[in-house]
């Protein structure tokens, strides 16, 4: 009877899905047939006809899956939104230009205003659905009540982080892993899930192995060797699987085509960015005379450090007692140097260090010699992240946050690195607008802290 449920909410999930996408496409194949069909130079047949809106429906789903916009429950309901506002933006933009390119007049242009208005309806239409299907997610999936099975590391950071969506998790109980075997697994059957943290790879094999037989959703806090392991290569020349970790970063060919967009995108962003680099500049000098610019050394591909330009966001001196990161309400911090860190500009001159060669547009952020050699102290395969050049954003800065902890940061770089495609680095470019919106990524450490380790 449980696996009957659990396949029809997943029917009336997916059905709902399909459903938006059909609402959407049919509201473009109204404005198609009533009013762009007949301004072509050519009429089209009409299976024609149903071949251009199908073709909408094909890039409606493409950019829906890519930023993750039919996620509903998954992700907050604003999130979902703003997943929605980027699909349709983009959606609806690649197919004027698609009309316009077809109908061979780029006046068309001229006749924006129903587009205009494809897209205002998209966007109510999207909300209502988001809004009643969040609803209805959390009826068909109400919190998953779990146990935490851990071992040395002080589960409270990772109950903290699932506390924040008390509307699909809920940690009930935990289990330290030198509990007897048998308790262990008796309590895993009285609960909905299990979650497993920092549990030696024994321990942890025999748990998800009981809960697949049990049919217990598992969930796990992946090790550094188990995000290579996720996005290794299959070998099935033999009746026997291989895996192959090829472990050396970027191909060339990979890191030839990354340079080449490195550049053009770091020449377009300085074009389109310079209004803001001049009245950042201007604003940081008229507050209190000092320096425009901020260089310190930073690492990057190989370990090689260079210098990081950026706009001088605290206090001349800010660091005459040594290297610390920002800490959340940092009195170093100019009134100016605070509006520039909450919306990033802070960081805009990097697309020098980009045209230079330096960074990448996209990458693990680079870090300061002395913090990255503590974190090193504490995670040897810290340095794994120095495959790659340093970059303005990364897989770290849209998924995780500024005070993310090294050890979750350095997972996040390996699976850029690991799972790295050019169509990853745009997808990455344009999920950044998003984060200049959400406060908690330019939020500081801990007054206590100096670095983003924390207390185990």
């Amino acid at each position: 009877m449980a696996k009957q449920n659990l396949k029809m909410k997943r029917v009336i999930m997916f059905w709902s899905k399909v459903f938006i996408l059909i609402v959407q496409t049919v509201m473009y194949g109204y404005l198609w047939f009533h009013h762009y069909k007949d301004m072509m130079p050519v009429q089209y047949w009409r299976r024609g006809n149903w071949a251009i809106v199908g073709l909408y429906l094909i890039i409606l789903y493409f950019f829906s899956r890519t930023f993750g916009s039919l996620k509903v429950g998954y992700l907050k309901t604003w999130d979902v939104m703003y997943s929605q506002i980027f699909s349709i933006i983009c959606v609806n933009g690649i197919t004027y230009i698609q009309l316009a390119l077809i109908n061979g007049d780029w006046k068309l242009f001229e006749n924006a205003a129903p587009m205009f208005a494809l897209c205002g309806l998209d966007l109510i239409v999207v909300f209502v659905w988001a809004v009643f299907m969040r609803w209805v997610y959390a009826i068909l999936y109400p919190p998953h009540e779990m146990v935490l099975v851990y071992q040395d590391i002080n589960p409270k950071n990772l109950i903290a982080k699932l506390n924040t969506r008390p509307d699909k998790y809920q940690v009930v109980d935990m289990v330290h892993i030198t509990t007897n075997a048998d308790d262990i697994l008796s309590q895993l059957d009285e609960h909905e899930s299990v979650i497993i943290a920092d549990v030696p790879s024994h321990e942890r094999n025999q748990i998800i192995k009981y809960c697949y037989s049990k049919n217990i959703r598992c969930y796990g806090v992946p090790k550094i060797s188990d995000v290579m392991i996720r996005y290794s290569d299959d070998i099935d020349l033999f009746d026997t699987q291989l895996l192959l970790f090829r472990n050396g970063g970027l191909s060339y060919r990979q890191e030839l085509a990354k340079r080449v967009m490195d550049i053009a995108v770091s020449l377009l962003g300085i074009i389109v960015a310079s209004p803001i680099l001049l009245v950042s500049a201007v604003a940081i000098k008229s507050y209190d005379k000092g320096p425009v610019f901020y260089t310190q050394k930073r690492l990057t591909k190989d370990g090689r450090e260079f210098d990081i330009l950026k706009f001088r966001s605290m206090i001349v001196e800010s660091e005459a007692k040594g290297a610390q990161l920002a800490k959340a309400d940092d009195d170093r911090i100019t009134p100016v140097g605070r509006i520039l860190r909450r919306s990033h500009f802070d960081e805009l001159p990097q697309l020098f260090n980009i045209l230079k060669g330096d960074m990448s547009v996209v990458g693990p952020r680079p870090e300061r010699k002395e913090i990255a050699d503590k974190y090193g102290k504490e995670i040897p395969e810290f340095s794994f992240r120095l495959k790659v050049k340093a970059g303005l954003t990364g897989y770290a800065q849209v998924y995780g946050q500024y005070n993310t902890e090294p050890l979750d940061k350095l997972k996040l770089d390996l699976t850029y690195i690991e799972h790295y495609s050019l169509w990853l680095d745009i997808k990455l470019m344009v999920l950044t607008v998003k984060i200049l919106f959400a406060k908690e990524k330019s939020e500081g450490v801990d007054n206590k802290q100096t670095t983003a380790l924390k207390e185990k």
